[in-house]
């Protein structure tokens, strides 16, 4: 973690007024909500953060997440999809009933989620979650299995009123280090050294280690947080771990949705050597 945009997430993350999960989770749980997607290179986000965290901001000084005196973590996602990826096609064509299912496992505590993530009608995005447990004296159980299946179905029914496609299958890992920043009703998370895996290819990419991605989530469209990245010149992007992240391993399928942000974050097509579990 020596790259500057790691270093200047991990500064700002200590610089900041720490907010505990419990806090965060009553005040900004938000699993009903807008995203926006920015970058920023290392130097801008400094100046950001510190806007962000000084108590300027029209929507109050945002606080850094600190659990067990830890104030930045480490991600590891696996995202399912079709043989046929239709999960990757429905965002590549924009279609109204999209969504993305993954697990998540937070590395430094080793809790796991299984999450679905849906857009409304409205463009927000809709979350529902649910916990991988563990049982004594087991292997460590597959994410995909027949609780989480018939969660993930029961969630399609009630959202969109379709049925879910079958099989499904790994196709994508991502792994980062991310801080996350909270004020009432608002969250800011800022993911630095970005590594993604395509499962089906075993090919790598490591996204520029000079940016910082930014997703700020929110019940409004627009917030100052918004203003603020606008001001250091930061736009909307189209970008998602996901859908970037395949397309840029596999140019083939035709993500010109997320061309130019791809170009940004993957500036060397090439694979990387190291592999990541």
């Amino acid at each position: 973690m020596t790259a500057s945009a790691a270093c200047a997430v991990i500064q700002a993350a200590l610089a900041a007024r720490p907010i505990d999960l419990e806090t965060v989770r009553a005040r900004a749980d938000l699993l009903t909500r807008c995203d926006r997607s920015y970058a920023l290179p290392a130097h801008a986000f400094a100046s950001f953060a510190a806007h962000l965290t000084d108590g300027s901001m029209l929507d109050g000084a945002f606080r850094s997440l600190c659990i067990a005196d830890r104030r930045w973590f480490n991600y590891h996602s696996v995202y399912y999809d079709t043989p046929e990826l239709q999960l990757f096609d429905d965002h590549r064509k924009y279609r109204r009933h999209r969504y993305k299912i993954r697990e998540r496992l937070y590395v430094d505590s080793g809790e796991r989620q299984f999450e679905i993530k849906l857009k409304g009608p409205r463009g927000e995005t809709i979350k529902h979650r649910t916990e991988i447990t563990e049982r004594p004296g087991l292997p460590r159980s597959a994410a995909w299995n027949p609780d989480t299946q018939q969660f993930t179905a029961r969630v399609l029914k009630q959202v969109y009123d379709v049925e879910l496609p079958l099989p499904m299958w790994p196709a994508l890992v991502t792994d980062y280090i991310r801080a996350t920043f909270a004020t009432e009703g608002q969250r800011i998370t800022c993911d630095v050294d970005l590594v993604c895996r395509d499962l089906a290819t075993g090919r790598t990419l490591r996204a520029d280690p000079e940016l910082v991605l930014i997703e700020v989530k929110a019940e409004q469209q627009i917030t100052a947080v918004d203003r603020l990245l606008h001001r250091h010149r930061a736009r909307p992007l189209e970008f998602n771990k996901y859908c970037a992240g395949l397309a840029a391993l596999r140019p083939t399928l035709g993500g010109n949705l997320w061309r130019r942000d791809i170009r940004r974050f993957f500036p060397d097509p090439g694979p990387t050597d190291q592999q990541v579990s």
